[in-house]
């Protein structure tokens, strides 16, 4: 018997209902049971004959149940569900029935296709015995491929070494032959042909590789040992020749010995194959180059310096050229200077355009096209162009040294010195015999500045061959230049202003000579700046200072006095300020020195128009910070002539004053300043008179009218003042 609850589930129906229809379902289901036996119902995966049942679980799987479409519509039409259950069964026959129809009529292709299907499987097995097959030819296949992979690494392994054993053969069977066209070139053909440089090298390298190898007792080298020998012989005496007749052509005079060392230089490995093969040949060669080239600089630096000196001004300054020296003293230098030398040796000029960059590195003097244009020149130029010269070739021949005969650090210094050292001393021995006797401060100070900037181009260049001469020459210079400046110093001590002849108001030709060398140190030692100097300088400043004053002090009037020293201040002020910095120490110190002279002064010269109502001002004043300005209440005749005599005369009087003041003064300049200070000084007395005839212990005072107006007086002032 079909059991019913399964054809229910199968057909999409579910047993659980609410209310009636559930209790009609187990009706049915008892009905059904013949043997009165409740069955069991595969409802989900609940079990309802255990005792674990939990209604809960029934209730939730009902509900689902009831929500599908078939039981839904079963329950709405009201349908018998043992009807139903019948028609199920009868559907589930019919079905049946038509299926075993389909298959007894679908009996023959079920039948072929079993046929295939046994066909396919003896093929499959014999194709699982190809493979099986195929499977075992592989493993011999791969055990066969590792021993070919052996031999071959074995095989690689002994070729690598058979090809290291032919390169170290190759390589010795080439080194061992000599060919003939080495042999040929050596001997054939000149130095000068690429062809024989090329095979030198081949040479150089047989003769090392014979050298190892008899290191090793190898018996093939005694086989080339000899053609080797004798190659290098011929080679030797060929570079030999060549190099030494290069050396002699510097000697020929009116030689430009640059060419012959710029042929040098390209067959630089001659000298290198002389010093690994023949040193005593390279030993001979090389004290050649030295002998000759240390002559040759010693003739040429010797006669070009003799013919500089030729070019030099003839009147130079001696021991009586000294800043604090009289006019009188000496005759011819300062008095009459050379037409051609518009310089003092007090005054630098033109001749520290010798520091410009331009001039400098420029091209030296020749001397005989000076002489054909009766050209002169100071003694700093000619040392310029001396040493230039010397800078140049020395630094062209350290250069050569290092590069042709290998040399570098002190054995290059070394060399260098054997080649040179006498042109050096000769530079040293002339230069302390100038020095010696110069009295040409600028001129020294000049060299040494020459000499910081030749050290600065070496360095540049690094080229450390001339650095000991440079100092060499500066402990020389330096010494003399302090010299000569401690001697000017002295000389401005011990002047006697009575000795130096007229008293004039106007700039001391001293205090001139000291402002023209003050700025041309300060100007050329700003650059290289040396404490010594300014040191030495300021010295110089406060005797300078002192001078002045001790020629104040032989003026008369304070007035002279004032004029003096704000002419000399103001003159040394303008020519330092042409060169000086500024923020120099000189410039700063006259510039003070000058602005309280200039306010005496000022004073000095109001007091003799205005001196009255200026003591007035004063004197109120200061009556006026203590309250007792009282006092001068009975002064009224005093207060009436000072207010009638400034109104009657300050027209002429600053007229006076004015034409005064620029008599007085060289520098229009100055003057106009002082003009222009003394009036102004002037309209603030007036105006501080006016102050105090405004108080009122004076403003019943009836001269009070009399008084000119102060923007009036400003007006009138205005038209007095100088205009240049």
């Amino acid at each position: 018997m079909v059991d019913v609850a399964a054809a229910a589930v199968g057909a999409g129906l579910d047993v659980n209902t609410a209310g009636n229809s559930t209790d009609m379902a187990m009706a049915y289901l008892q009905d059904e049971n013949t043997d009165g036996e409740m069955p069991n119902l595969n409802l989900g995966e609940l079990d309802l004959t255990t005792d674990e049942f939990i209604l809960d679980e029934v209730d939730i799987h009902i509900q689902a149940n009831l929500e599908d479409d078939l039981v839904k519509e079963a329950l709405r039409t009201g349908v018998d569900l043992r009807q139903y259950s019948k028609q199920v069964e009868a559907e589930l026959q019919r079905i049946e029935q038509a299926s075993i129809k389909d298959y007894i009529k679908e009996s023959q292709n079920i039948a072929l296709l079993h046929n295939q299907i046994t066909a396919c499987d003896s093929i499959l097995e014999r194709m699982e015995g190809m493979l099986s097959g195929f499977q075992s030819d592989l493993s011999s296949i791969s055990s066969e491929i590792q021993t070919l992979q052996q031999q071959s690494v074995s095989m690689n392994v002994r070729l690598k070494n058979r090809q290291a054993v032919r390169s170290h053969l190759s390589q010795l069977v080439d080194e061992l032959v000599v060919p003939g066209a080495m042999i040929s070139s050596i001997l054939d053909s000149p130095v000068t042909e690429q062809e024989f440089l090329e095979q030198l090298h081949e040479l150089n390298n047989k003769i090392n590789f014979a050298k190892e190898l008899s290191f090793r007792e190898t018996l093939a080298c005694s086989d080339i040992q000899d053609i080797v020998d004798r190659l290098k012989l011929k080679a030797v005496s060929k570079i030999r020749e060549f190099i030494l007749q290069k050396i002699y052509s510097f000697r020929k005079p009116m030689t430009n010995y640059q060419i012959p060392q710029n042929t040098l230089l390209k067959f630089r490995f001659f000298y290198q194959f002389l010093l690994a093969n023949e040193r005593t040949v390279a030993k001979e060669i090389r004290d050649e180059y030295v002998d000759t080239m240390s002559k040759i600089y010693y003739s040429y630096f010797k006669s070009y310096s003799g013919r500089l000196l030729k070019v030099q001004y003839e009147e130079v300054a001696d021991k009586d050229d000294l800043m604090g020296v009289e006019d009188t003293a000496k005759k011819g230098f300062f008095s009459k200077p050379s037409l051609r030398s518009r310089n003092t040796i007090f005054t630098l000029g033109q001749r520290g355009a010798v520091l410009s960059p331009a001039e400098l590195e420029g091209p030296i003097l020749v001397p005989h096209t000076a002489q054909r244009g009766d050209s002169r020149y100071p003694y700093e130029t000619l040392f310029r162009s001396q040493h230039y010269a010397l800078l140049d070739n020395g630094c062209r021949e350290f250069l050569f040294l290092a590069d042709f005969f290998m040399v570098a650090g002190n054995s290059a210094l070394d060399l260098f010195n054997s080649i040179m050292g006498k042109t050096l001393s000769m530079f040293l021995k002339s230069l302390s015999a100038y020095a010696s006797d110069c009295f040409d401060s600028i001129a020294v100070f000049l060299c040494i500045h020459i000499v910081l900037r030749f050290r600065a181009v070496t360095a540049k260049r690094s080229i450390p061959a001339l650095d000991k001469y440079w100092e060499a020459v500066l402990e020389l210079l330096w010494p003399r230049f302090e010299l000569i400046l401690e001697m000017n110093i002295h000389s401005i001590r011990n002047t006697d202003p009575q000795k130096l002849g007229v008293l004039d108001t106007r700039p001391h030709y001293i205090t001139r000579r000291y402002a023209e060398f003050s700025s041309a140190i300060v100007s050329i030692n700003q650059t290289f700046p040396n404490e010594r100097t300014n040191t030495l300088l300021g010295q110089l400043l406060v005797e300078v200072e002192n001078f002045v004053l001790k020629m104040a002090a032989e003026f008369p009037s304070r007035r002279d006095q004032l004029i003096f020293l704000m002419n000399n201040y103001d003159m040394m002020l303008s020519v330092l300020m042409e060169r000086a910095a500024d923020d120099s120490k000189e410039v700063e110190g006259f510039q003070q020195l000058l602005l309280a002279r200039t306010q005496e002064f000022i004073e000095e010269i109001l007091s003799p128009p205005f001196g009255g109502m200026i003591s007035f001002v004063k004197e109120a004043e200061a009556l006026m910070e203590k309250g007792q300005l009282d006092r001068l209440k009975n002064d009224e005749v005093r207060i009436t002539q000072l207010v009638r005599g400034f109104s009657s005369s300050w027209k002429q009087s600053v007229e006076s004053m004015s034409q005064d003041v620029m008599r007085s003064f060289t520098n229009f300049k100055n003057g106009t300043s002082i003009i222009q200070g003394a009036l102004t000084q002037l309209i603030q007395y007036y105006h501080g008179f006016h102050k105090i005839l405004n108080q009122p212990a004076f403003r019943s005072l009836a001269v009070r009218s009399e008084l000119i107006n102060l923007h009036h007086l400003m007006v009138e002032v205005k038209k007095h003042k100088p205009n240049f």
